[in-house]
């Protein structure tokens, strides 16, 4: 430990001193708070999960954001890192193969592909023989194909982190070790202070980067982080005489099916990786042992021996070798498999980075991101799937255990689209739940809550398809749209979040963080962004004026958490409520040109343009239900929402159902929903992300350039930007010819000229229109209406063209109609 006197104040402390803590005080020392920055560790760098990590890092993702990390990570590891501290890091550039036994993992690699392809990544699909020319050593027996990406590699786990930590000290950085944290408390004032064997830290920023550690570190200040300790097992042989004359290293293999793991060289020995597809360990639900260091558990043979016996067969030349080493270590697994980055939910300035499975692979990266999150405001890549306030009061501990499991379970399975984890469900069911499974609905959870996907009918069996191709399911989705566009269709639609703001100061709070103007009448609509000090977009809100010092927000289900913190976040004096309704309220919606119709069979309201009109809210009385009844569609159809009390809400299903009947009214889910918004150009969650500014997200028609809100000044600049072509990107609308077979499912390159020009954002087959539907964050000069351009699908090259207005309706008269 320094001589230094312990210090009593920093601006930053972070607790936990493995890849992902000591990646971050890097980080944050190269924006600027190197000798702001404190780390404290309990043991020695990297004696958690860190040191015992197999340190293997591939292009090989899916992830569009989480491909720029890794991306970044191999550039790091392969030399930057080590040119700037001058300590080894041990980088292995050997490649990597992905294998493939079946079609199904053959299109999961096409996809990578063409995510890969709008990222830069040197990758390509190859042939068994050239997996046999490269590595001669392996039984391909029943492989079909293979992801070549030649850039891969592993590192030693804890080299890297003393390099990184190395550099973090050359700029300012303090890191303490052999000093445990015993408490984190949040003043009066809002400061944190780190309670530690050796003093008291007080501090603007604290970061629990505590590993398997982690979840009880965050009760000490009453956080529940969702995550549980996994072990995973690794085997090292004894030296292989195969390899003793070998003057490049073999590739690695991961096979995914046969050994659900990986199989590479350990120098002059081989090593075998295996997540077990059956049976997982999880360990320490209540606490880890504080004691424990560079700990790890007696291997479990029985429960890995299958995949074991398998790797030994795909591996011939280990089969008659002893194993020297096993590794049987513990890893934090979150619910979702996704790791823990940024803010913790309900304070300010408590950043989580921790929860993550793969700490070599994708740690660097990430903790980049959230540096600049810390300093900056915003990261520059989607946060979406890794903000810890993506789970809700409803991941308990026995909860957390059952979704590790699982998650563990599904580390080496194919992630097809859509792909439905059914472990511990359901958690938040609606009013309508029992009633619409009875009738078909196959669900998907949002932030818990149970949404309708789609509805089995026709023969088509009440469960799960998956296929990165067309399935069952697309005709089903399309009769949906049908019946929505041609008559009406009802959808329970609960799993939106609902807040009320109230109080004599309620308009002041909201218009001082909405880029649109408030509607001013009760019973105004307005749809508006809440922004970052950065500019970037925080979520997209719809603002209902119910009474003069009364507003309510209906946000996307995953927001809650994050729109309440806004909120409060943001409060500075003003005498205002902030109310969650989102578990007393439940909420339809009713779309079509029948729905009118409907409507009217069930209440006394006058319904007509004069009576209500487009984009206004009232409380009517509905089959003898008091409700708010919006005239909006985000089916792009006359359509309303209705915002109910629980407790009525299946009734005022019932009712309108059985006025539809007469008009063959149909449930749909969430699917037919997605592709209808596509084709009225309605602008997601997966384009509003905090990497844009309205300009680049095309969205300004929602925006004042002259109110003051926060993050009013980046939105000009960017507005600035933007008139003269100068932004990095822009949201565009795309057509796509289909082929019948694939759609794509986002992140693949966007192409003009030959050059790539950008990246699809979300992707979905417009059945009305007869074409593939995208937005794609692409370069201004190529967002001109008219353009021809290509998008990699499947790894292949599919004519499209930007579009100038959306594909259904452009006018948008259908939505506005009377009579």
């Amino acid at each position: 430990m320094s001589e230094k006197a312990f210090p009593s104040h920093a601006r930053v402390v972070i607790v936990g001193g493995g890849v992902m803590g000591v990646g971050l005080a890097y980080h944050l020392a190269h924006e600027g708070w190197g000798p702001e920055v404190v780390l404290l560790e309990k043991a020695e760098l990297t004696s958690g999960s860190t040191w015992h990590a197999a340190g293997q890092i591939t292009h090989s993702t899916s992830s569009f954001g989480l491909g720029k990390c890794v991306d970044y990570n191999i550039g790091l590891y392969s030399g930057a890192l080590e040119s700037e501290t001058g300590q080894a890091v041990t980088w292995h550039g050997c490649g990597s193969f992905r294998l493939a036994y079946t079609e199904d993992e053959m299109d999961w690699l096409r996809h990578t592909l063409s995510v890969g392809r709008s990222l830069g990544f040197n990758i390509g699909l190859v042939g068994p023989e050239k997996v046999a020319e490269l590595h001669p050593y392996y039984n391909l027996e029943g492989v079909i194909g293979a992801l070549y990406t030649p850039d891969d590699g592993h590192v030693d786990p804890t080299n890297v982190t003393m390099s990184m930590a190395a550099g973090a000290r050359q700029l300012g950085a303090r890191i303490i070790r052999q000093c445990r944290a015993t408490n984190i408390t949040q003043a009066n004032n809002g400061e944190w202070v780190v309670e530690t064997e050796q003093g008291a830290i007080t501090c603007e920023h604290v970061v629990n980067a505590g590993g398997t550690y982690a979840r009880q570190m965050g009760e000490w200040s009453g956080l529940q982080l969702p995550m549980t300790s996994m072990t995973h097992h690794y085997f090292v042989t004894d030296e292989v005489p195969e390899f003793q004359d070998l003057e490049t290293e073999l590739p690695v293999i991961r096979d995914d099916k046969k050994v659900s793991g990986y199989i590479r060289m350990e120098q002059k020995k081989g090593l075998i990786g295996i997540y077990e597809k059956e049976n997982p360990n999880s360990v320490w639900h209540d606490e880890c042992p504080w004691e424990y260091e560079n700990w790890l558990f007696e291997a479990d043979y029985d429960r890995v021996m299958p995949y074991l016996e398998e790797s030994l067969n795909r591996m011939p030349i280990f089969a008659e070798l002893g194993i020297t080493r096993d590794v049987h270590g513990a890893i934090s697994h979150p619910p979702d498999g996704n790791p823990l980055i940024g803010p913790a939910p309900g304070v300010r300035n408590y950043w989580c980075c921790c929860g993550t499975q793969i700490g070599i692979g994708w740690g660097p990266g990430l903790t980049r991101e959230l540096a600049r999150w810390m300093v900056h405001g915003s990261a520059d890549i989607s946060m979406r799937e890794y903000d810890p306030r993506r789970f809700g009061s409803y991941a308990t501990k026995e909860w957390q255990v059952v979704k590790a499991e699982e998650d563990y379970c599904l580390r080496h399975e194919i992630p097809f689209p859509h792909f439905n984890r059914l472990a511990g469900r359901p958690i938040k069911p609606s009013p309508m739940y029992e009633r619409l499974k009875e009738k078909g609905a196959v669900y998907e959870e949002v932030y818990g809550h149970e949404r309708p996907r789609w509805f089995a009918k026709n023969g088509v069996e009440q469960r799960d398809y998956y296929s990165f191709k067309r399935n069952e399911v697309h005709d089903v989705v399309g009769a949906e749209c049908k019946a929505v566009r041609d008559s009406v269709g009802i959808m329970d639609i609960s799993a939106f979040t609902k807040v009320e703001v109230a109080g004599p100061d309620a308009a002041a709070l909201l218009d001082r963080l909405v880029a649109n103007k408030l509607p001013q009448k009760v019973g105004g609509i307005a749809l508006t962004h809440m922004l970052n000090r950065r500019g970037r977009i925080e979520l997209e809100t719809t603002i209902v004026k119910l009474d003069d010092d009364r507003f309510y927000l209906v946000c996307a289900a995953f927001f809650e958490q994050r729109l309440l913190d806004h909120l409060h976040q943001n409060l500075a004096g003003e005498n205002a409520e902030i109310i969650l309704r989102s578990n007393d309220w439940a909420a339809l919606a009713l779309n079509g040109p029948m729905s009118r119709k409907v409507l009217a069979e069930c209440t006394d309201a006058d319904l007509s343009n004069a009576g209500f009109k487009w984009l206004s809210a009232q409380e009517i009385t509905v089959a003898g239900h008091k409700l708010w009844a919006f005239r909006m569609s985000y089916a792009g159809e006359l359509g309303w929402e209705f915002h109910i009390p629980r407790d009525s809400a299946l009734a005022v299903y019932d009712a309108l159902w059985a006025a539809g009947e007469a008009h063959n009214i149909v449930d749909y889910g969430s699917f037919a929903m997605n592709a209808m918004r596509m084709e009225k150009m309605f602008k997601g969650a997966g384009e509003l992300t905090n990497e844009v500014t309205l300009p680049e997200a095309d969205v300004m028609r929602f925006a004042k350039l002259d109110k003051d809100y926060l993050g009013a000044d980046k939105t000009r600049e960017s507005a600035k930007q933007s008139e003269v072509g100068t932004t990095s990107f822009v949201c565009a609308y795309l057509e796509i010819e289909p082929d019948g077979e694939e759609d794509g499912h986002g992140g693949e390159a966007v192409m003009l000229n030959g050059k790539v020009v950008g990246s699809t954002a979300s992707v979905a087959y417009g059945h009305t229109v007869g074409k593939i539907l995208a937005f794609a964050y692409i370069k201004p000069h190529a967002n001109v209406p008219g353009t021809e351009i290509e998008v990699i699908i499947a790894g292949h090259a599919r004519k499209g063209r930007i579009l100038g207005e959306p594909a259904y309706d452009p006018a948008s008269v259908l939505p506005r109609t009377d009579g």
